[in-house]
């Protein structure tokens, strides 16, 4: 599966963004930033809800198929923010290193990075990764995966070239 291919949806949790209080800057970033990796096939904004998120996670991976799924919002330590721990719940496994990356990248601008509670993990062969809320912080953690993502997706499908890079 080439890249062009790639189907991606893009989850918007915010309690504001979802009751029209507050327009969605982050989402629509995303959208711009992954199309050279493929299509948003779903782009949604729904509330700081745990049973909705999870809801919302399994259906895309298990029923859309998509390949990544990148969620925006709710990664830090206020009472609503359950991002984490609705992803947790859907995860088969962690990719911990893609997570630490971001924070080790963001500590670099901040030291409010350490706060973050993101995940980046695989359910069945979809890519999900939880990036800040924030439309600049998005950016910033997503243009520190985007480097590997090619390669990771291309992996989850299955492709059984060496991992060493030259």
């Amino acid at each position: 599966m080439t890249g062009d291919n790639y189907r991606i949806g893009i989850l918007t949790l915010s309690d504001k963004g979802a009751c029209g209080d507050r327009e969605d800057e982050s989402g629509p970033l995303l959208a711009e930033l992954v199309s050279e990796l493929g299509n948003v096939a779903r782009y949604q904004v729904i509330a700081d809800d745990l049973d909705k998120i999870i809801m919302m996670l399994k259906s895309w991976v298990d029923d859309l198929n998509l390949n990544v799924i990148l969620t925006t919002g709710g990664t830090g330590l206020s009472p609503r923010d359950v991002t984490p721990q609705a992803t947790e719940a859907v995860l088969d496994y962690q990719v911990t290193g893609m997570a630490e990356a971001m924070r080790a990248a963001s500590m670099g601008k901040t030291p409010r990075a350490m706060l973050s509670r993101a995940l980046v993990g695989v359910r069945q062969k979809t890519l999900i990764i939880n990036l800040p809320g924030s439309p600049r912080a998005a950016r910033e953690n997503f243009a520190v995966l985007l480097p590997v993502l090619p390669h990771a997706l291309a992996k989850l499908n299955g492709d059984p070239a060496d991992c060493g890079v030259d």
